[in-house]
């Protein structure tokens, strides 16, 4: 009898979604910590519930839907969360645009693709994004508290990350673009 516990981990991070949005809000510094602690957390359980699957060979198509899916909710919500509090403004406004215009371009990729039952595997360079974008977007979610941590460097290592992980988006999707094309 197989586990469920890969495929519980990605409804885990679909349902968190609603009380990350709703920490987020909650006056400073609860709120940036609060954030913070859930989407490390979303990002952990997104790194475990796919090392899980695999290794217990319980690879689902459901869980390949959902996984992305679920990843790609909560990297945007965060996101544009931040565009609203101002956190990311300005010209870093381009990274996040970018970020959040590949996940979609992307999404809407592998969706025409599974209709020809064709896959895209991830690539590690996008492994390496995605870690890096988790990371800038924690960074940025701790706020003051985080900046505090990082000896008062915090915000600059979320926005440099930020847009380290917006070269690499181009770079992934672009790559999928090109090994898409290839079954049109």
């Amino acid at each position: 009898m197989k586990s469920k516990i890969p495929i519980s981990l990605t409804y885990f991070r679909i349902v968190i979604i609603p009380f990350f949005v709703f920490v987020f809000f909650l006056p400073s510094p609860n709120g940036e910590w609060f954030s913070c602690f859930i989407f490390v957390l979303a990002a952990f359980t997104d790194y475990l519930d796919g090392k899980l699957a695999r290794s217990f060979n319980e690879e689902s198509k459901l869980g390949s839907l959902l996984d992305p899916v679920a990843d790609k909710i909560i990297v945007t919500v965060a996101l544009v969360l931040m565009v609203h509090n101002k956190t990311i403004d300005d010209y870093n406004l381009y990274a996040a645009i970018i970020i959040i215009a590949r996940e979609v371009l992307v999404s809407g990729l592998r969706e025409f693709l599974a209709k020809l039952q064709i896959s895209l595997p991830v690539s590690n360079l996008s492994k390496v994004k995605t870690f890096i974008q988790m990371f800038a977007i924690s960074v940025l979610l701790s706020g003051e508290p985080g900046n505090i941590f990082l000896f008062g460097y915090g915000e600059s290592i979320g926005i440099i990350s930020l847009w380290v992980s917006a070269i690499i988006t181009v770079q992934t999707g672009y790559i999928y673009m090109i090994e898409g094309l290839k079954h049109t």
